[in-house]
């Protein structure tokens, strides 16, 4: 009886370690063993950054105008140039573990959006949203989907930085870029489940 319960574990974690890895895990994988470390976010702003040193910087920003206190719940706004050259906003605010930044959370919207104008779509959005993130990060963007397709976004991994870019609803594009040094992305997908 435990021979026959022995073998059977042995042949599921076969199974299951046998499952193709997705273009996502190599790429992931491939990075994660090249050693290469990149913080940086934008503006200057940068993984491991403290707290003290994310608000200060914000607040030297906000005093030149190029960031200001926005109405959502991540809280900086910033307005960036866009391919499109609409006006776009950018709203952000890192999370921190053992008060360094190892994940920020962006959204971007069209505050010229309403229902039925096709120029503010969010596909339009997504567009410009990836045009922007090309010009700070370099090309190497590919899109992913889950097992059924159902879900869709565009990704990139450089070293341990991964960004990840998806429609959260019919206005907002949402960018999320975790350092895959402090947590992987399932951790954050499992946090997203649990609240």
């Amino acid at each position: 009886m435990k021979k026959s319960f022995g073998c059977l574990m042995l042949l599921l974690a076969i199974a299951f370690g046998c499952q193709p890895k997705t273009e996502f895990d190599k790429v992931k994988e491939r990075e994660l063993a090249s050693g290469k470390v990149v913080e940086d976010l934008f503006l200057d702003l940068k993984f491991g950054m403290g707290r003290k040193e994310f608000f200060g910087h914000c607040w030297e920003l906000n005093k030149q105008g190029v960031l200001t206190n926005g109405a959502h719940y991540l809280q900086v706004l910033y307005r960036p140039e866009v391919p499109s050259g609409k006006e776009v906003h950018m709203h952000f605010y890192p999370q921190f573990e053992d008060d360094q930044i190892y994940f920020m959370p962006i959204e971007f919207n069209y505050p010229a959006w309403f229902p039925g104008n096709e120029d503010y779509e969010v596909e339009k959005l997504m567009e410009d949203v990836v045009g922007l993130l090309e010009s700070w990060y370099g090309e190497g963007f590919f899109e992913v989907t889950n097992s059924n397709k159902t879900a869709r976004a565009i990704v990139k991994v450089d070293g341990n930085r991964l960004i990840r870019v998806f429609k959260k609803n019919i206005t907002n594009v949402r960018v999320e870029i975790l350092d895959l040094r402090v947590k992987d992305l399932g951790d954050m997908i499992k946090m997203k489940e649990d609240a």
